[in-house]
């Protein structure tokens, strides 16, 4: 699973998600819909913006989270 870590990002750098939108140029509902994990894809001109404004890297945005083994399957 991919976690987007735009929340703590921001918070990290004080900003509020509407200071990014207006930076950006990027919709807060599409920004809303990063920062509480419900996107299903991102475009790299989107992840560009962000962290140019941020002033971060694509790695402090997105967080690769393992798949925990299902232990219940049998093989």
């Amino acid at each position: 699973m991919i976690n987007i870590r735009l929340d703590y990002v921001l918070l990290d750098k004080r900003m509020k998600l509407k200071e990014l939108s207006e930076a950006t140029g990027i919709a807060v509902n599409n920004l809303s819909v990063l920062k509480t994990n419900k996107a299903r894809a991102i475009r790299f001109s989107t992840l560009e913006s962000i962290c140019k404004v941020l002033d971060c890297t694509p790695g402090e945005l997105l967080e690769y989270i393992p798949d925990e083994p299902d232990t219940n399957s049998s093989k």
